[in-house]
């Protein structure tokens, strides 16, 4: 059981004039429901858009929402959350959702200079944990610890690539780290990330692993960035380190992407700018009395947020659902959790917020991918649900 949390954890500090919608469960509906936050409690939006995609591709999205009228009343947001706090059956009780339906769930890698060099480790250890803190130290002698003014493409950068192929240390990580080219990989299907207070999945066979706490974007079919929210890219280093062929498989699991709790849409107060100045705040609180805190700040991205959209998104690609885009993450807890040179893992139990002002905050628990509720409800079944409660419209 989540140990209670307060609505005013959930949201961010300036909630009152912020634009935030996200999705919810209605049991007696057998289905999503597309909100709108205001005054503590949820509003309907499907006389707006049946589904999120639909709503992010309005032009003028906020005064369509604006003008819409008077909306029904789902639920208060403290029933809401209690909902996502408790463990019947999810189907039966109401609930936050990700706040995300039909668009692809995409990530960008290797775009912050600690988790690159941390992918390099991982990839040089095999997913073996224990080599990692001497490989870290022989690392850091060549390449140095601070590659942050180094802009990605550039003639530096090309250098650097000269100096470490020499010495034979160039790594597939540093390549899409500064090289001109930004790892863009499919995190998840549509419809399979989880919302706030659900559980969040590790592979069984997984022994490294770590959360990712990250900014995502939510951009239309056109390429329009339209607002924002938190994720946690979870992720397996053991699987990733053996090959990095073996991305999908430490990636894509049952419940092993959230995303939440909802999403803010862009409006004269909340702006990519904003975005690009958050800081992000993660504990990780285990029932062994296990505490880590932690602060990722966008500041320290490699890439401009905008520019790893054009490069995702374009004439060489279309996405006419659009999609969510994780921006990566600079966290990669290496401290000891037990063993010295064991670094971090997870275990099973695990509490991670993710949290910034501007945002609110992300709570899941960590458990077994196979231990989870297997992921029923995909595409199929929301466009069969919308149909029947005659949401479907040509």
């Amino acid at each position: 059981m989540m140990q209670a949390i307060e609505t005013s954890i959930l949201l961010p500090e300036d909630s009152d004039n912020a634009l935030l919608v996200g999705r919810v469960w209605e049991p007696v509906l057998g289905g999503p429901t597309l909100c709108l936050l205001r005054d503590g409690a949820l509003f309907d939006l499907s006389s707006v858009a049946p589904t999120m995609r639909d709503l992010l591709e309005l032009e003028g999205l906020g005064d369509k929402i604006e003008a819409a009228g008077e909306l029904r009343l789902i639920a208060a947001l403290d029933d809401a959350l209690m909902g996502s706090q408790e463990e019947t059956a999810a189907e039966e009780r109401l609930h936050l959702l990700a706040p995300c339906d039909l668009q692809a769930v995409k990530a960008a890698g290797v775009t912050f200079v600690a988790s690159m060099l941390e992918r390099v480790i991982e990839e040089q250890a095999r997913g073996d944990a224990s080599k990692a803190e001497s490989i870290r130290a022989d690392m850091t002698a060549i390449i140095g610890d601070d590659l942050s003014k180094i802009e990605p493409g550039s003639d530096g950068a090309a250098r650097i690539k000269e100096v470490l192929l020499e010495k034979g240390a160039w790594s597939q990580y540093l390549e899409v780290g500064i090289g001109p080219d930004v790892e863009v990989f499919t995190k998840g299907q549509p419809m399979s990330s989880m919302g706030f207070g659900a559980q969040i999945g590790l592979h069984p066979k997984s022994t490294w692993n770590n959360p990712e706490p990250e900014v995502v974007l939510a951009v239309n079919s056109r390429g329009e960035i339209v607002g924002a929210t938190l994720g946690n890219d979870v992720n397996l280093r053991d699987f990733e380190g053996r090959s990095a062929l073996l991305l999908g498989k430490a990636k894509d699991n049952n419940a092993s992407c959230s995303i939440g709790p909802f999403l803010r849409l862009f409006d004269g107060g909340f702006t990519l700018e904003d975005v690009c100045g958050l800081d992000l705040s993660m504990t990780i609180e285990g029932t062994d009395n296990y505490r880590l805190e932690a602060v990722s700040s966008m500041s320290k991205i490699s890439r401009d947020p905008a520019d790893i959209v054009s490069q995702t998104i374009g004439a060489h690609h279309q996405y006419p659902d659009g999609f969510m885009l994780f921006l990566g993450t600079m966290f990669a807890p290496t401290d000891d959790r037990d063993n010295p040179g064991q670094g971090f893992t997870h275990k099973i139990g695990d509490r991670v917020t993710i949290s910034t002002p501007l945002l609110g905050a992300l709570i899941n628990h960590v458990n077994l991918s196979d231990r989870l509720p297997p992921w029923q409800f995909g595409t199929g079944a929301l466009m069969r649900n919308l149909a029947k409660r005659g949401l479907l419209k040509d």
